[in-house]
């Protein structure tokens, strides 16, 4: 495997507003709705999205949230991010390349989609030791990744879930939202 940075990820958003086609593709719309329904019907209180890209889950999101940080890595994102949430004036696109302090103290649901296999192992593990420290007791922590490796991953796919609550320290009552061939959506209850 030969790992993207975020210089890479910045060139494909200046390349391309949606090169996933995460706004357009209907497999993206159903893991979307996934993501939603882990969130649960809301309002939400103050939500925060780990690596927003081009804010095609943060448009959603920010629907249901009392208040949303979308945290992008790269100047292109934020924007593109920014873009996507301007209609939604307590919803805020801030760059923020991970491991890093968030932008509030507590939240009361964390969205982490298509990242955690990006980050190198001790990367993941300051991310997962943040996001145990910010998420409220009872708060959720909604998951959303591929099962599969693609070729710019820093680590394998299968289990980053799991890996990635188990470097939490916290106990967690996990519940898988959808499952499908090449991706799984669960939601994580702080205990």
């Amino acid at each position: 495997m030969r790992t993207i940075d975020l210089s890479g990820f910045a060139d494909k958003f200046a390349g391309d507003d949606d090169p996933w086609r995460t706004f357009s593709n209907r497999d993206e719309a159903v893991k979307r709705a996934a993501i939603l329904h882990a969130l649960g019907p809301g309002p939400l209180g103050r939500v925060l999205e780990l690596a927003s890209g081009n804010g095609s889950n943060s448009r959603a999101i920010a629907r249901r949230a009392l208040r949303l940080d979308a945290t992008e890595g790269t100047a292109e994102g934020t924007r593109l991010t920014a873009r996507a949430i301007a209609s939604w004036p307590r919803s805020r696109a801030i760059k923020l390349a991970l491991p890093a302090r968030f932008p509030r103290v507590r939240y009361d649901a964390v969205v982490i989609a298509e990242l955690l296999y990006y980050l190198s192992p001790r990367q993941m593990r300051a991310v997962a030791l943040n996001v145990a420290e910010a998420l409220r007791p009872g708060g959720r922590l909604v998951l959303a990744h591929h099962r599969v490796d693609y070729y710019d991953f820093a680590q394998h796919a299968a289990g980053i879930q799991a890996r990635f609550l188990s470097l939490t320290g916290v106990t967690w009552k996990l519940r898988a939202v959808r499952y499908r061939s090449r991706w799984q959506v669960v939601v994580a209850r702080r205990n």
